[in-house]
Parts: C-alpha cells; sequence; structure tokens
C-alpha cells in the first residue's frame, strides 16, 4: 500500500487550521461612555420591540471601539 506524499499530508493539516474559527476575536470587549467618546466615536442608543417588551442597547459607533458594546 502507497503512503500519502507528505506534502498532501501538510495541505491538509494546514486546511485543518485555518477552518476552526477563533473564538477570541468573536466577542469584543465591553467598554464604557467616556472610552467610546474617547476614542473618536458616539454612543448609540437603541430601543426595539420584541413580542412586547421595550429591550434597550447601547453601542460605541465610529471611532477606535467601533461596534462595541456600551455599559
Amino acid at each position: 500500500m502507497r503512503k500519502p506524499p507528505r506534502a498532501l499530508i501538510v495541505a491538509l493539516a494546514a486546511a485543518g487550521t485555518l477552518l476552526v474559527p477563533a473564538a477570541a476575536a468573536a466577542a469584543p470587549a465591553d467598554v464604557t461612555a467616556s472610552d467610546c467618546i474617547a476614542g473618536g466615536g458616539m454612543v448609540v442608543v437603541e430601543a426595539r420591540s420584541d413580542d412586547g417588551q421595550i429591550v434597550w442597547s447601547k453601542h460605541c459607533a465610529g471611532g477606535l471601539h467601533d461596534g462595541r458594546t456600551v455599559l
């Protein structure tokens, strides 16, 4: 029985590591409103209605902390 070429094994191993999601990069840290503004962004306050209940959320728009949740 023939052994697979070493280059094929290395390529498959490299492809497997690229397909693993980076969990740490997917969850940005929360910031304070002061940090958001100091980083050049602005605090956006949103109100949505989910099944009759109002849900409030705040996030930083623009600047250094763009997209992060504001505490």
